[in-house]
């Protein structure tokens, strides 16, 4: 990774030679394409349409972004907003955590579809990791096992996340059927587990709304299981 510092990263740090104008200004700017692709989706958000939705040139937008990419840098660092207060004890801090970062990417979905070009380095996102690290500070952990725990606890809300936005999109439709059409292809012989687990009828009846909390509260429980040994041994 090269170590000079992007025009990105020093606009959120306050370091930006970007002068404030009256009437337009970068926050104004990042909240309002944060509000299309909230209502309209990513593909929906361009420059164009950004200048038309604050009734300006998009000439003028460039005064203050210079592109879509630094754009989506500054949408991704604001839409979080500061990260929660959290619980006193290291496993109801994460839980708490966890909710809140899922909430995020169910209220901006499209943060999911941002891939991560690096490690975050901007103020908002070093706050979420500050503050789910602090939860664990009380801990026999090292801090590179600490580190490595918040890590695999994003990653998880990050990709259960993913999912249930294509469950609720209309990727929805894959879904409809998949007990029936699963059944018929998989037998005892060539898939026994999977078979096992067709049989019981863990592929019925079709999802339905709340599945997916259900689900991540038992995927995030049995996360915070294992490290609770890791804790305790």
């Amino acid at each position: 990774m090269s170590t000079e510092i992007p025009r990105t990263l020093k606009v959120l740090w306050g370091a930006g030679s970007g002068t404030r104008r009256p009437g337009l200004s970068l926050d104004r700017i990042v909240a309002a394409a944060i509000a299309i692709a909230d209502r309209d989706g990513l593909a929906a958000l361009s420059m164009a349409r950004l200048a038309q939705e604050l009734g300006s040139a998009p000439m003028s937008l460039y005064r203050h972004v210079a592109n879509k990419d630094e754009l989506l840098v500054f949408m991704q660092d604001a839409a979080p907003g500061p990260p929660p207060e959290l619980p006193g004890g290291w496993r109801a801090g994460l839980t708490a955590w966890a909710w809140a970062l899922r909430g995020i990417y169910t209220t901006h979905p499209w943060i999911l579809q941002v891939a991560p070009g690096r490690p975050p380095l901007e103020p908002g996102q070093l706050a979420w990791l500050d503050r789910a690290l602090g939860a664990l500070g009380g801990t026999r952990l090292t801090a590179a096992q600490r580190l490595d725990a918040v890590m695999t606890i994003l990653h998880f809300v990050r990709g259960e996340a993913s999912v249930a936005a294509i469950l609720l999109g209309g990727e929805a439709e894959a879904m409809t059927g998949y007990g029936e059409m699963i059944s018929r292809f998989v037998t005892a012989e060539r898939f026994p587990a999977l078979a096992e687990a067709v049989t019981a009828g863990v592929f019925h009846p079709e999802p339905a709304a709340g599945d997916s909390a259900r689900t991540f509260e038992a995927g995030l429980d049995t996360l915070l299981d294992g490290l609770q040994l890791s804790i305790e041994c």
